[in-house]
């Protein structure tokens, strides 16, 4: 028989028979070769998905920055004394070209310096809000004037106060990793696309805002170098926690409902008397009523019976005995 042919010498491959080449080729067939194998498993991957934020981040993120909305309706409503509404509408991870893409062509776009990071976030605010704004501001009503110019030099002075109101609020957000927001300049697109580079991953965070009569969207777009760390920490510490139980929620409630005051009364509720005896009432009268003076009287908490109890007096001040935690009911008789 003729030898089969040996690999050349130093080589480290392994040649298969032809029996080991179909069982190979059955076990792949079947989805058995995960199985079979003792080696580690081997999951498809999407290069695409690097640097997504997971659930539970997505979560914190969420929350820290739905209190940011709040906090920035309060501030600037109350700056400009109109009704003005922020809600967060979504987070996510981009690059900075997708986060580009995503802007209008004319719209107000401002710079954020972030200290001590050494870095710059892109802050873009529809003009269907900065027109309003600036008219407010200047003494108007706010009316959307379906203006789709750019905005002048005087302008953008003018909503500076208000970006700068924004900056202040997101560093409030930011405080747990001590992040300064300072408003930097309005950028022309063709400058914005030079401040970091385009395949550069950014947390992009998109605010609706609802003015009287118009809406429109705040996006910013923080690098990730930053956002990663904002991440980390809220990750570690106290930013998301894990969702109670109804169990542990109720013992929660009951606990701090112990340090709480309630009214409480002692009374003989359910007592009734002719009107006529009412009306002739003057100071000095006796109004008596069908119920004996030592029937036990009713505790009430609020508006709800507790208990039966009995007027007493400790040293100085009123007190009641509690008799039964069953409180007495009107009797047919009682007038």
């Amino acid at each position: 028989m003729p030898r089969e042919q040996e690999p050349p010498r130093g080589s480290m491959e392994k040649v298969l028979n032809q029996e080991e080449i179909d069982a190979m080729v059955r076990k792949a067939r079947t989805g058995n070769a995960a199985a079979g194998s003792t080696g580690p498993v081997v999951q498809p991957w999407d290069i695409r998905q690097a640097g997504q934020i997971g659930r539970e981040q997505l979560r914190a993120i969420n929350q820290l920055h739905e209190l940011f909305a709040r906090n920035l309706t309060n501030s600037i409503g109350g700056y400009l004394r109109i009704v003005f509404d922020v809600s967060l509408v979504s987070a996510e991870h981009l690059t900075f070209r997708e986060f580009l893409q995503r802007v209008p062509e004319t719209t107000y776009l401002a710079s954020c310096d972030l200290a001590p990071a050494d870095a710059t976030a892109v802050l873009q605010l529809d003009l269907a809000i900065a027109f309003p704004i600036i008219d407010v501001m200047l003494g108007g009503e706010g009316k959307d004037s379906g203006l789709t110019r750019d905005i002048t030099d005087i302008e953008e002075q003018i909503l500076e106060a208000v970006v700068c109101i924004m900056c202040r609020e997101l560093q409030t957000a930011w405080q747990a990793i001590s992040l300064e927001f300072k408003f930097g300049q309005r950028q022309r697109m063709l400058q914005t696309q030079r401040l970091m580079p385009p395949e550069e991953k950014n947390l992009c965070l998109s605010f609706e805002i609802k003015m009287s009569e118009t809406r429109g969207t705040l996006n910013l777009a923080v690098p990730a170098v930053v956002s990663n760390a904002l991440l980390r920490k809220i990750s570690a510490d106290f930013s998301y926690q894990r969702p109670r139980s109804p169990i542990e929620a109720r013992r929660q409630i009951e606990k701090k409902l112990l340090n709480c005051f309630f009214p409480v009364e002692l009374a003989l509720p359910d007592l009734q008397a002719p009107l006529q005896k009412l009306s002739d009432l003057v100071p000095g009268d006796l109004l008596s009523f069908s119920r004996s003076a030592s029937a036990p009287a009713v505790m009430m908490v609020g508006d709800v019976r507790l208990c039966a109890a009995a007027p007493v007096r400790v040293g100085g001040r009123r007190a009641a005995r509690v008799l039964s935690m069953e409180a007495p009911l009107s009797t047919a008789g009682e007038l």
